[in-house]
């Protein structure tokens, strides 16, 4: 006699709770976040921190959400799921970094990855120098590993003479690790360098053609979601970069600007893959 399944049968699934911007054109924020957490086999939650107004080749405006709205988003969300890892991206105001930084005291435990977003990929604003201190003051200390690109990392560490010092500067800033991603610097390979080892590692990737728009959400949602699935945070790093540079050399002209990283390239069915075959990260734990 067959019994139905109950929910104490289900296997549970890890979760990462998202907090970022919503972008329309799919490229970046939320729409990207969720994407890259669940081709890492995890389910993405997520708080809207702000609505913008952007397309593939630059941001033109936002709006942002009512911090309480974003403190309420969180909490539903932290009060009723296993949040294995919280990834942060857009916030936009000094109210916006405070009221996640309140969330992120209730629930010491779990580990933050933040994007600090302070320009769109087309080089729009999306925070200034105000929202850029709030981070560095209330964010850095909690964070498990902090993803800047190389403008951000400028911002948030101006007095830095080369990369070396803004790698250690942001360490000291209270994260247990800074990823310095290279893709904005100039030179024939890409070279990412992880702060918080010693001593510090590189990741050169080959420099791709092109713009990409919502790479930097892309790999941080991915380091989140590997973290959430049991990856210690360096290895995490590793494979959220492996993944992030197939999702550019997939990457797709969508829109008349950058080009949209194809974060769901695993589930083409060209070149006879199977469909049956798990998303990348659906059985890392390490």
């Amino acid at each position: 006699m067959e019994t139905t399944p109950t929910l104490t049968d289900a296997p549970e699934v890890p979760v990462v709770l998202a907090i970022a911007g919503h972008d329309p054109s799919g490229g970046a924020g939320i729409h990207a976040d969720i994407e890259a957490i669940i081709s890492q086999g995890v389910h993405p939650a997520t708080a809207i921190t702000a609505l913008t107004v952007q397309d593939t080749v630059n941001v033109h405006g936002f709006v942002a959400s009512d911090p309480k709205l974003v403190i309420d988003q969180s909490l539903a969300v932290l009060n009723d799921m296993p949040v294995g890892a919280i990834k942060i991206g857009m916030l936009g105001t000094v109210e916006l970094v405070e009221a996640v930084a309140s969330v992120l005291a209730r629930f010491p435990d779990i580990p933050v990855v933040l994007d600090p977003v302070l320009v769109a990929g087309g080089g729009g604003s999306l925070a200034d120098n105000a929202v850029a201190a709030a981070i560095a003051e209330h964010l850095f200390p909690r964070a498990t590993v902090v993803t800047p690109n190389a403008h951000e990392a400028r911002v948030l560490a101006p007095d830095a003479a080369n990369r070396d010092q803004r790698g250690q500067m942001l360490s000291a800033l209270g994260a247990e690790y800074v990823l310095l991603k290279g893709g904005d610097e100039p030179g024939e390979k890409v070279e990412n360098w992880l702060f918080g080892v010693e001593p510090p590692r590189r990741f050169v990737y080959e420099r791709l053609a092109g713009q990409f728009h919502g790479s930097g959400c892309t790999l941080s949602s991915a380091i989140a979601g590997l973290i959430a699935q049991g990856s210690d945070p360096v290895n995490a790093v590793h494979e959220g970069l492996e993944y992030t540079h197939q999702t550019l050399m997939h990457a797709a002209a969508i829109g008349r600007g950058q080009l949209i990283p194809h974060r769901l390239f695993w589930a083409d069915d060209e070149g006879g893959a199977d469909m049956n075959d798990e998303p990348p990260g659906s059985s890392r734990v390490h």
